[in-house]
C-alpha cells in the first residue's frame, strides 16, 4: 500500500486532503501551526528554516510526496530541492500543487498543460522555478497539478470576504480578468483519481467553464452571504486578461468535472 506524505498538512488545503486520503492510504502529513497534533503520531512537526525534511523523509519512506506548502518562497525552493534529490533516489512521486499563476503574463486566452509558462509575479515565478526543477525528473515521478482559487466554506477567501463585508470593507474585484475556479472537495476527489490510476505529468484541475472575476465574487456574495458589499474595483490592463487554466492533454473523466456555478452552490453546504 501507498505511504503518502503530506507537506502543508496545517494549510487549507493540506488538511481536507489528509482527511480525504486517509480513509484509503496511511497518510501522514506535516504541521507548523498546531500544537495539538503533537499527540497523533502520523504527524510531524516541521518548518522549512529548521531543515529537517531529510529526517521526516527518511522515518516515514513515502512513496507519495503532496507537497502543499506556504509560506517563505526561497525556502519552499530550497525544500523542494531536497524532495527532487530524494524521490530521484527512492521508488517515490511527487505531486505538488502549483497555480495558475504560472501563466500569468498571457492575457489573451487561457493556458494548456504544455503551454510555455511565463509570470510576471514572484509568486508565479517561484511556482515556475519548482516546476522548472521537477520537470527533470522521469514523468512518472512527478504530478504537476496547477490549481486555480480553490474555494470551501473555511477556505481563506471565504473568511476574507466575510470579515470585510462585516466591517464594511470593500471586496477586491478584478472586472477584466477571466478566471476558473475549483472547489476543495472536488479537488481533493480529482488528486484521489490521480493516485489511485498512477497518473503523472501535468494536470489543470480547475472548472471547464471560465468566468469574470467580479461576477463570479458578486454571485458568492449574493448566495452565501445575502448581504450587500462594497468593492473596490482593480483593473490590472485596459483589456481583458485570462488567468485560467484548462485540460486538453491530461483530462479527468466527466465526473471529476466542475463548472462555476457548482463551486458557487457547494459554498451553501455545510460540510465544505
Amino acid at each position: 500500500m501507498n505511504k503518502i506524505l503530506i507537506l502543508g498538512g496545517s494549510g487549507f488545503i493540506g488538511n481536507k486532503l489528509y482527511k480525504e486520503l486517509n480513509k484509503f492510504y496511511k497518510t501522514f502529513s506535516t504541521y507548523n501551526v498546531s500544537e495539538k497534533n503533537n499527540k497523533n503520531n502520523h504527524f510531524f512537526y516541521f518548518k522549512m528554516e529548521e531543515l529537517n525534511l531529510k529526517n521526516i523523509l527518511n522515518k516515514i519512506r513515502p512513496s507519495i510526496i503532496i507537497s502543499c506548502l506556504r509560506g517563505d518562497f526561497e525556502l519552499q525552493v530550497i525544500t523542494h530541492r531536497e524532495i527532487y534529490s530524494y524521490v530521484k533516489k527512492n521508488n517515490c512521486k511527487i505531486i505538488f500543487l502549483s497555480s495558475s499563476n504560472v501563466f500569468d503574463t498571457f492575457r489573451h486566452y487561457p493556458s494548456y498543460e504544455n503551454d510555455k509558462t511565463f509570470s510576471e509575479s514572484p509568486y508565479g515565478v517561484f511556482k515556475i522555478k519548482i516546476e522548472n526543477l521537477l520537470l527533470k525528473l522521469p514523468v512518472e515521478k512527478f504530478v504537476i497539478a496547477r490549481l486555480p482559487m480553490i474555494w470551501g466554506n473555511n477556505s481563506p477567501r471565504i473568511k476574507e470576504i466575510e470579515r470585510n463585508i462585516n466591517n464594511i470593507i470593500p471586496v477586491e474585484v478584478y472586472p477584466n480578468t477571466i478566471i476558473n475556479v475549483n472547489s476543495i472537495n472536488k479537488l481533493c476527489q480529482q488528486i484521489l483519481y490521480i493516485i489511485n490510476n498512477n497518473k503523472n505529468g501535468i494536470f489543470h484541475l480547475g472548472s471547464y467553464d471560465l468566468i469574470y472575476h467580479d461576477d463570479f465574487i458578486n454571485k458568492i456574495i449574493k448566495r452565501k452571504f445575502k448581504k450587500k458589499a462594497l468593492f473596490k474595483f482593480v483593473y490590472s490592463s485596459n483589456t481583458e486578461r485570462y488567468i485560467a487554466t484548462l485540460p486538453k492533454e491530461n483530462k479527468l473523466p466527466k465526473h471529476l468535472n466542475i463548472s462555476c456555478y457548482e463551486v458557487i452552490n457547494s459554498l451553501t453546504l455545510r460540510y465544505t
